[in-house]
């Protein structure tokens, strides 16, 4: 069984952080908008068993690949985002939500015939009704895989880190990942992915893949096993994460456990246990987003593996109590490893 390392403590948590403001990042992937519908229920609808939702308000934020830039955006000058949007009126709120933060939306392309993705969450008394998805599964054409991987190759001098962000919608077809992840390793950049497993994406030739613990069963190819607590003592997942490492060649392998945390799975090392930080939990939408934000980020600002893992454990953690697709806050994080004892 492999014993947890002594946990990063807040003075250095603080000089990783400094160094995040001027580093560089491109997040490619799947955009979305995501809608929250507020309101309150006080009675059940004549019409079927279901709710009555009193609509309050509406908010708006970037979703998908976008909520990542988003995250970013907290910690560094520099975001790109690289994805597909429609010709519509998503796409246009999109983009204005996105510049409104600071992030480049150059290199977006706009589809005359693509509908922007919407996730539309309706939410009463703090719970989550039902979510409605406007989307379409489109791949890129073989112009638009040649336009953005120029693009890319022309911006690598100046980044210090790619992240993929997959959603299975599409976006990153096996064509347009492989061109850039060759041009990447050759300008030896940082890359790192949140895989999606129904959608075959062959992702060697990557730095860090941070799925979840389904994803990584599915990913892997293994049959579902319940979860073991604690999770150190998890053989299936020690078998699922060894088999990922040796498949995708990744140097880094982060699987997200929810209410368990995070297990760190590194070439010729054994798998680290980050338990979670979470203290309550009201949303979980987004969560992923906040963990390979960070944790590449992390990494591009020269934090060990381990100690990445833990930053990303607790960004999580700080969104998760948050209801909506929301980010974290320097200021939260500082604060999350100040209350954190373990971390003194």
């Amino acid at each position: 069984m492999a014993e947890n390392l002594p946990l990063m403590n807040s003075e250095r948590f603080e000089k990783i952080l400094a160094r995040a403001a001027n580093k560089r990042i491109t997040v490619i992937g799947d955009l979305m908008l995501d809608e929250f519908v507020w309101g309150k229920v006080d009675r059940i609808s004549p019409e079927a068993p279901v709710p009555v939702v009193k609509v309050t308000s509406e908010s708006f934020y970037p979703g998908g690949a976008a909520n990542v830039a988003r995250n970013l955006r907290e910690f560094v000058d520099s975001v790109s985002v690289i994805g597909l949007v429609g010709a519509d009126a998503g796409g246009r709120k999109l983009r204005k939500l996105l510049k409104q933060r600071g992030i480049d939306t150059g290199s977006v392309i706009e589809g005359n015939d693509f509908r922007t993705i919407i996730k539309t969450r309706i939410i009463a008394r703090h719970q989550q009704v039902v979510r409605v998805d406007r989307e379409q599964i489109r791949a890129p054409t073989p112009e638009q895989v040649s336009r953005v991987a120029e693009r890319v190759r022309q911006s690598l001098p100046e980044i210090d880190a790619i992240i993929f962000e997959d959603y299975g919608k599409g976006f990153l077809s096996p064509q347009l990942v492989r061109q850039i992840c060759l041009d990447a390793k050759a300008a030896r950049k940082i890359v790192a992915v949140d895989p999606n497993p129904r959608h075959l994406t062959d992702w060697r030739n990557v730095s860090a893949v941070t799925p979840n613990r389904a994803e990584a069963f599915l990913s892997a190819g293994l049959p579902w096993s319940d979860p073991v607590d604690p999770p150190n003592e998890d053989q299936a997942l020690r078998e699922v994460g060894a088999k990922l490492l040796k498949k995708w060649g990744a140097k880094l392998l982060l699987i997200t456990l929810g209410e368990h945390g995070m297990m760190l799975f590194e070439a010729e090392q054994p798998p680290h246990h980050i338990p979670t930080k979470a203290r309550q939990v009201f949303d979980v939408s987004g969560a992923g987003d906040t963990a390979i934000a960070l944790f590449t980020l992390a990494l591009v600002c020269e934090a060990t593996p381990t100690e990445a893992a833990e930053i990303a454990n607790h960004a999580s953690a700080v969104v998760v109590g948050k209801l909506g697709t929301a980010p974290v806050t320097p200021a939260e994080l500082v604060a999350s490893f100040d209350d954190d004892p373990t971390a003194a």
